[in-house]
């Protein structure tokens, strides 16, 4: 290796671990409410009714937010967005810890939702701009990995601390790791600046027409893209909300074991990425890897659908659907850095993801209902039908981004 690449990779590493270190905040916090529902309920008299909707007015902002934000990210740089994000996640961890009613409750979860929406418009940016473009595929990689981390910390931290203290404790002490992690951020803040992007904005918006910052939205491949995250949102939260319940109602499983089921799921999701990201760096057509990982996700969900299998077998699946999964997720952010115009990443990247919020949302509506109709099965069908629809939209980007790249190529 040379004298020259060995800064270049330590910086790429450094700024690839700070971005994966506030994925993985933004991640703990989509799930700061629901471990605590148990205490939530009975010390403020809540419906399973209300505790839901504490999760659907996060999302419902943080989606709305995340379209909005891309558009700051691109006017003032993402690191000033992402430490608002961050610092605003501490602020509503703080807020529910003191709440002493419902309506402080949705206002606490409103503003988490705020925090949230800036990460990936930003995130995606600063990886976009500051890491080597032969290691985004790693980056990207590890971006995912850091949230799924999160996503599992949340419950352990929440719950023991509550368990052996008060739900208020808990929150109280979930604030520290925002703040906590914006004072590193802080200290590192020169690897985050992308004042090079700031002044490409500004130069672009001086000789374009009025109507510049919002052309990105006329390409097709945006709006697939976006259709993309919705789908995928879709069954993901079909198999973060119900999947253990439809695994016990098919199978018979304790609840011991249908958790073993989604902690498989989980867990090959992570190892799925890492092998990913070595797939993503190896190619440029990235809608056919994101089709081979689907493709194999929702016919093993089919199987699972059927309960044919062994109960033990169908925990073993449940980490093969994890693991396609993870392995698109290098690719598939890839596919949209490839379809998002230069300059306009952190637009792109804000609205085409807050489709996963949107999604998110949405999703415990429609399998909640299936469970309540009484048709499990139709969980899984639905997951592998919607990883299905979302192989569509991938090649679709795919050929569209290739055929334009073609045209410029030949002008």
């Amino acid at each position: 290796m040379s004298a020259a690449a060995i800064p270049s990779l330590r910086r790429d590493a450094q700024v690839i671990g700070l971005v994966g270190v506030a994925h993985g905040v933004s991640h703990f916090f989509h799930l700061i409410l629901a471990p605590l529902f148990p205490w939530l309920k009975e010390a403020f008299s809540l419906s399973y009714a209300e505790l839901g909707l504490l999760m659907t007015v996060f999302f419902i902002v943080s989606g709305v937010g995340q379209a909005l934000a891309g558009f700051v990210v691109d006017r003032v740089g993402a690191r000033a967005v992402l430490f608002s994000g961050i610092g605003l996640l501490g602020l509503s961890a703080l807020l529910l810890s003191q709440a002493h009613s419902y309506v402080l409750l949705l206002a606490g979860s409103m503003l988490a939702g705020l925090g949230n929406s800036v990460f990936h418009p930003a995130d995606f940016t600063l990886l976009n701009k500051r890491v080597s473009t032969q290691r985004l595929g790693h980056a990207f990689s590890v971006h995912g990995i850091s949230g799924n981390l999160g996503w599992a910390a949340a419950p352990v931290f929440l719950t023991t601390i509550a368990a052996l203290s008060t739900w208020r404790t808990a929150l109280a002490a979930a604030a520290c790791i925002p703040f906590a992690t914006l004072a590193i951020l802080f200290a590192y803040r020169d690897l985050l600046h992308t004042d090079e992007a700031r002044t490409a904005v500004a130069a672009a918006g001086k000789s374009a027409a009025g109507g510049h910052a919002l052309d990105f939205m006329r390409l097709p491949a945006v709006w697939m893209c976006f259709a993309f995250f919705f789908i995928t949102a879709m069954a993901l939260g079909g198999i973060q909300s119900f999947s253990s319940s439809s695994l016990r109602a098919l199978y018979g499983m304790s609840l011991a074991s249908a958790t073993a089921g989604y902690t498989a799921y989980m867990l090959a999701s992570a190892a799925g990425m890492v092998v990913g990201g070595f797939m993503a760096s190896r190619t440029s057509r990235h809608e056919r890897t994101i089709a081979m990982a689907f493709t194999g996700s929702g016919l093993v969900s089919l199987v699972i659908a059927a309960g044919i299998v062994p109960s033990l077998l169908a925990i073993v699946l449940m980490g093969v659907i994890g693991f396609g999964a993870g392995i698109a997720g290098p690719s598939r952010d890839l596919l949209i850095r490839a379809a998002a115009p230069k300059n306009a990443t952190g637009r792109v990247y804000g609205v085409v993801y807050s489709g996963l919020d949107i999604g998110l949302a949405g999703a415990p509506v429609l399998f909640g209902a299936l469970m309540d109709a009484s048709h499990p099965s139709w969980v899984f069908i639905c997951i592998g039908l919607f990883q299905s629809l979302a192989i569509f939209t991938a090649v679709s980007v795919g050929v569209n981004t290739a055929r334009a790249s073609g045209t410029r190529a030949a002008a």
